[in-house]
């Protein structure tokens, strides 16, 4: 047993599988990832910021090499990609975007110039699967030295974009976590402190939400500006390098079944040739390595089946490892796995890749291009057309069209009354329906069909039921929209919904404004208002003022009450009201016509809510990231994130809501907690619990939530099938 590791002997046998250097000497000032950190890699864990100086450094030397920050995280950290080329095409990289796009039928025009294939290797999405950073560096070195022939014959007629690291605030988290941990030499028994994260992890984000399911969604940061950036490249062959347990060989393409229906024979094909030529190099290693097993390609969310429906050939490429391998961790067989054997895996796979794309790329521009021309004339799937209805909800539909938008997906709007026959989501009957002004259009006939159709698919195909995650997420039931889908090809007749929210009217120094509570925008213009010192009032009965009926709920801003603020009251709201667009009423009178004035009972004021969120063990961390999430960046409003452990109920003194998220709180919150929180809530505390926290709950004494049975649910409902509480 080896109780610490220098470089592996692997990496010089890969030496021999793949020869890179040749010829040409380095030019002056181009170093080596371990010249210019000064340490080899594999030796240590590296800081974010080395690594953007690095690449930074090799932009700077190598005439191959153009480096572009694409976005930022939470944190700040920036994100970066590589575009490495011959260096005759590095000054014409615009234009062969812009070829790329046409090839899609994603910009219009002739296409001039030389073709060229893009391959885009993507690593440490997931932060703590650290070794994929430091395989980026010596991928780059080898593909940006102009001493190596074999690299430079690979890309003319190439581009290959490096993004080393999608996540690196969860990156940093590691990094500095085992660092902290490290002693002199690295310890690889696996009951060492450096083989065990705290809580949170370092897996996730700052938010703690896992980037690699976000594609679709696009709740992140950094997953926003990835696919913006993605989009304006559209690569043929995209991996996404991950870890996995430290006891698994190396997995790589072909994906497992379920492969999803939208799935063409051709990426099929070409995952298996891909991962022929990796079995080869690994083979010639002598090293351990599975296919067809575990990793599926089905759910959108991923950084391998999103590019693939989105024409490119996606892969999830696995190393053994992760979290707990640090720099070196005894395995079940007794075999020490170093950092290095870990990234010499990942650069042979991402070399291995690149030389298969190289010696297909005439294929792989033509069977690219094809994927888009069929979108446009002759779409797979069984569906033609997808209509959502009733879209005058401005909140939903706004929501709903930024999504889209974000997606590249082309919808509209039907302008005049017709007849169809289609499929009803919400009780999966067939029969016909009426398309009628104002409701969404989604033709199939587009560009980003093959990603339309998995988005919006009803009920997802399975070739084998063991699924790796996900096999439901269709739209409409994610916006909870009244949605139709037709074999007929329907198109729409208007970029544009034909009534668009007016603002109304500006009056000099209203009375009061007034503004109907109907979604989740009136929430976020209240948090800002409410943010910068506003009063707030509410009606509990529904009112007619000035000819304007108003329903329980609406929002009331006096003028009265509000003079703390001054001159800045009409500004801040006015300014509120345009920023989320909501149709803020300004009245002349408190007067109602029917119901109860502004100055009643019935009209109540609000406290600016103090909100407390339990953080830390035992509370799940993905749970409480949600809700943190949702406060600071969906909604614009504060919260107090609270310790968990040692949380005492005294600490709610002021805070008129607590929330639970979920997670595992057994004696964390013992009974002399949970009586605090109870005589809490009796003196108007509102406590929140979410998910495996309302289990929680039912088991405490003096909260009336109990658990009922299945057999207990009336077979009636909608959730009949679940555990209900």
């Amino acid at each position: 047993m080896h109780w610490y590791t220098i470089r592996s002997v692997p990496a010089l046998l890969l030496l021999v599988s793949i020869p890179l250097l040749a010829g040409a000497q380095t030019p002056p000032g181009l170093l080596a990832p371990a010249d210019f950190l000064g340490y080899e890699l594999g030796d240590r864990f590296t800081p974010h910021h080395r690594m953007v100086a690095y690449f930074e450094h090799v932009a700077a030397h190598s005439p191959r090499v153009r480096l572009e920050t694409y976005g930022e995280t939470y944190e700040g950290r920036p994100l970066l990609t590589a575009f490495v080329t011959d260096p005759e095409q590095v000054d014409d990289l615009d234009s062969i975007r812009q070829n790329n796009l046409r090839k899609a039928g994603l910009l219009d025009g002739p296409e001039t110039g030389a073709a060229a294939a893009i391959v885009w290797l993507g690593y440490n999405v997931h932060g703590n699967e650290a070794v994929s950073m430091e395989a980026a560096m010596q991928t780059l070195y080898e593909l940006a030295d102009p001493a190596n022939t074999r690299t430079g014959a690979w890309l003319a007629g190439t581009v290959v974009v490096i993004d080393p690291c999608l996540n690196p605030d969860g990156r940093d988290r590691y990094a500095v976590w085992y660092n902290q941990r490290l002693g002199r030499y690295p310890n690889v028994l696996p009951e060492s402190w450096e083989h065990h994260e705290p809580w949170p992890g370092a897996r996730t984000n700052h938010y703690y939400f896992d980037l690699n399911r976000d594609w679709s969604w696009l709740t992140q940061q950094e997953v926003q500006a990835r696919v913006a950036h993605y989009s304006r490249w559209m690569p043929q062959v995209h991996v996404d390098f991950h870890e996995q347990g430290v006891d698994q060989p190396y997995y790589f393409a072909p994906a497992a079944e379920p492969y999803h229906e939208a799935v063409t024979p051709w990426q099929r094909t070409f995952q298996e040739t891909i991962g022929l030529n990796n079995a080869r190099y690994f083979d010639q290693n002598g090293w351990l390595y599975f296919t067809g097993q575990v990793f599926d390609l089905l759910y959108p969310g991923y950084g391998d089946s999103w590019p693939t429906y989105n024409g490119s050939i996606g892969m999830t490429y696995e190393q053994g490892g992760s979290g707990r391998a640090g720099l070196g961790i005894l395995t079940s067989e007794g075999d020490t796995l170093t950092l290095g054997d870990r990234i010499d895996h990942h650069y042979t796979t991402g070399m291995a890749t690149i030389e298969s794309s190289v010696e297909n790329r005439d294929r792989l521009l033509m069977e690219f291009e094809g994927f888009f021309d069929r979108a446009l004339t002759n779409p797979a799937g069984l569906y033609r057309t997808y209509v959502l209805k009733n879209m005058d909800r401005s909140d939903t539909r706004r929501a709903l069209e930024a999504h889209l938008e974000s997606q590249g997906i082309r919808f509209g709007y039907a302008t005049e009354r017709r007849q169809a026959t289609g499929y009803r989501y919400s009780d999966g009957v067939q029969g016909r329906f009426s398309v009628e002004e104002g409701d969404m259009i989604l033709s199939a006939y587009q560009t980003k069909s093959a990603l339309l159709q998995v988005l919006f698919e009803p009920r997802t195909a399975l070739s084998d039921s063991l699924t790796y995650d996900m096999t439901a997420w269709a739209m409409p039931y994610v916006y909870g929209v009244e949605a139709y889908a037709t074999t007929e090809r329907i198109e729409p007749a208007s970029a544009h919904h034909p009534s668009p929210a007016a603002l109304s009217p500006i009056i000099d120094r209203p009375y009061a404004y007034v503004l109907p509570w109907r979604g989740f925008d009136d929430a976020r213009f209240l948090a800002d208002v409410l943010r910068q010192g506003v009063k707030m009032r509410y009606a509990e009965k529904p009112f007619m003022l000035e000819g304007q009926w108003y329903e329980a709920g609406a929002l009331i801003l006096t003028r009265a009450g509000n003079e703390h603020p001054g001159a800045r009251f009409d500004a801040i709201v006015r300014a509120a009201a345009v920023s989320f667009e909501r149709d803020v009423r300004p009245v002349r009178t408190g007067f109602a016509t029917d119901g109860a004035d502004l100055g009643s009972s019935d009209v109540v004021y609000a406290e600016r809510p103090k909100v407390a969120v339990l953080a830390g063990e035992p509370v799940r961390s993905s749970a409480m990231g949600e809700v943190w999430h949702y406060f600071d960046q969906q909604l614009g409003y504060p919260v107090s994130l609270i310790e968990a452990d040692g949380f005492d109920s005294d600490e709610l003194d002021g805070y008129h809501v607590l929330i639970l998220p979920g997670g595992s709180y057994g004696s964390a919150l013992p009974a002399a907690t949970m009586a605090g929180i109870k005589e809490w809530v009796e003196q108007g505390g509102r406590l929140i619990a979410l998910e495996s926290a309302v289990r929680f709950l039912s088991d405490q004494e003096g909260f009336r939530i109990r658990r009922v049975a299945d057999d207990d649910v009336p077979a009636d409902s909608a959730t009949a099938a679940t555990r209900r509480y």
